[in-house]
């Protein structure tokens, strides 16, 4: 059960990841007019300018350690996929000893209300995440030393999935387009496997809140 729902999430993760989207502009022919309250634009990179990262994140909690930090990429037609890659890390007072953690991160933000010309709220958003943890404590697959299927699951490998929301402030500089502040609520496959199993849990015992920051940079 939880290998299957770990090739759901992994399945989902890489059917996020639109060819050709990191080219595509609301100018460009055949795209979907932007609605009146939406005001994200997506601008037009060429060549190398699609390896520049677009925005760089913080985040606490969330299973990606006490605190992550990262650089991601946004596409679309409005910007409503981002991509993230996080690093983070985890106090020896968490665990036995200081701990990194790395996250590779989808986003799919399919609404923008913009107020005013500074101000502008995404109302829901939602992804998944898969976190890894080092050292060689933690396994993929579980090791020969124990029967089979012992420990059916992976302990450096963890999937989650995630709502949230976010608001922004629009800046007017040469580098920084705006600074969003987010919370998410998340859970991951091992938590939705003992709901399922064990009927006394609440939602409350499976759900975490994490929250962070986002800095929007310009295109140069």
């Amino acid at each position: 059960m939880r290998r299957y729902l770990f090739n759901i999430l992994a399945c989902l993760l890489l059917s996020a990841f639109p060819i050709g989207t990191f080219a595509q502009t609301s100018d460009s022919p055949g795209a979907t007019p932007l609605r009146r309250w939406d005001k994200r634009t997506h601008p037009k990179y060429a060549g190398w300018e699609r390896l520049c990262p677009t925005h760089a994140k913080f985040q606490y909690a969330g299973g990606m350690g006490v605190s992550s930090f990262g650089v991601g990429w946004d596409y679309g037609k409005r910007r409503q996929w981002e991509t993230d890659f996080l690093a983070g890390f985890l106090p020896s007072k968490y665990a036995d000893k200081f701990r990194l953690t790395f996250t590779v991160k989808q986003n799919y933000i399919p609404w923008s209300m913009s107020f005013n010309e500074h101000w502008a709220l995404e109302p829901f958003y939602c992804g998944l995440y898969v976190t890894t943890i080092a050292g060689e404590e933690f396994w993929e697959k579980e090791p020969g030393r124990y029967p089979n299927r012992y420990y059916n699951f992976s302990t450096k490998l963890r999937p989650y999935i995630f709502i949230g929301q976010r608001m922004n402030f629009n800046l007017k500089n040469s580098l920084v387009k705006h600074v969003s502040l987010f919370y998410e609520v998340n859970t991951c496959e091992l938590y939705l496997i003992s709901k399922f199993t064990n009927k006394t849990l609440k939602m409350k015992d499976i759900l975490r809140f994490s929250f962070g920051a986002k800095v929007q940079l310009f295109k140069d």
